[in-house]
């Protein structure tokens, strides 16, 4: 039985979210939904809607729409489902707005990365990991149980 989720939150993430740093015109969207129900049964609803489904396990679902044989459409989402709680990158997003310095840094590592892992997303992902779990921490430090 089909039933809608109850929706707890939708953030923009993602360097796009960030003003003061370059970001490719991807939009990352972040939705949060009730732990009463299964993320797996909204893949269809949201397929349906025009997006590919990137990757799956039981607690996340990740999807994007823009992406062609051609290469990028003029814009390019990617849709993350999670249940509430599971939000790292808002702490992440939000101390890199308010620590401009470190915002600088991680767009200087994600140009030189862009360039090494054109052509290899996978790499350019794993790449920006240890730098994203560093300031996650300390955003996580800093601002307590924010989310």
């Amino acid at each position: 039985k089909n039933r809608v989720p109850k929706i707890e939150r939708i953030s923009h993430i993602g360097s796009t979210a960030i003003n003061s740093i370059y970001a490719k015109p991807i939009i990352d969207i972040l939705v949060e939904i009730s732990k009463d129900y299964c993320l797996s049964d909204y893949k269809e609803v949201i397929v349906k809607s025009g997006y590919t489904c990137m990757s799956e396990t039981f607690d996340r679902l990740s999807f994007n729409k823009g992406y062609t044989e051609e290469g990028f459409a003029e814009r390019v989402f990617h849709l993350h489902l999670r249940y509430i709680g599971d939000n790292d990158e808002l702490y992440f997003r939000d101390y890199l707005i308010e620590h401009a310095n470190i915002a600088i840094e991680y767009e200087r590592m994600k140009l030189k990365l862009w360039k090494k892992y054109e052509f290899n997303r996978d790499d350019y992902t794993n790449s920006k990991t240890d730098f994203i779990q560093k300031y996650t921490e300390k955003a996580k430090l800093e601002y307590g149980d924010r989310y």
